[in-house]
């Protein structure tokens, strides 16, 4: 494995300001904004973008890592403040920002998470995040809070749906994501 050289102070910086400004026009626009569009609210020039990242490819699985990243430490944050398995599980899905960012960029297009998936670095953030989920969902079954019969895949296909729900729908998403996790709570009559 090769390692990337050092960057300058300013290409550190500038590389994290494209990166969290894609973030946020992603969230905002979709994956379709023009990449001068995004230098240009980052405040850097085109030829700064582009010798960063030379395609949208690139930047897409830069900003996936970005946000599988940020996803894994809502997982965390999540479990080491809530006082159960389910209720760290319940503030995750219902208050992680960086989770519906993360459906829209690894979920929704099959030809945006090939290219995600084929970088190394937003691949391997992943499957930590995925692995971080996978836990968190067997700590909420054994506790006996989430149904006996569910799994991660259930839970992010259920809460991935509602997530990318279209901006006009944005008032509709917390009654949704309130009547999914009501459907995979195990109830005790």
């Amino acid at each position: 494995m090769t390692r990337e050289p050092a960057l300058r102070a300013d290409a550190r910086r500038n590389h994290h300001l494209i990166i969290t400004t894609a973030a946020a026009v992603f969230a905002e626009d979709g994956l379709d904004v023009p990449m001068e569009a995004i230098a240009r609210r980052a405040g850097v020039g085109v030829g700064t973008l582009y010798r960063r990242f030379p395609d949208r490819g690139e930047l897409i699985a830069a900003v996936a890592a970005h946000t599988f990243r940020a996803v894994l430490e809502d997982v965390r944050a999540a479990a080491a403040a809530a006082p159960t398995p389910w209720d760290a599980l319940t503030r995750l899905l219902s208050g992680s920002e960086n989770l519906r960012l993360t459906v829209h960029l690894a979920f929704l297009s099959p030809h945006t998470w090939t290219r995600v998936h084929s970088a190394s670095e937003s691949r391997e953030i992943h499957d930590e995040m995925m692995a971080a989920l996978e836990t968190l969902v067997n700590d909420a079954r054994r506790e006996g809070s989430i149904r006996a019969d569910v799994g991660t895949e259930e839970v992010l296909g259920l809460v991935s749906w509602v997530l990318a729900a279209p901006a006009s729908a944005a008032e509709s998403v917390p009654r949704w994501l309130e009547l999914v996790l009501d459907g995979l709570r195990a109830h005790r009559y």
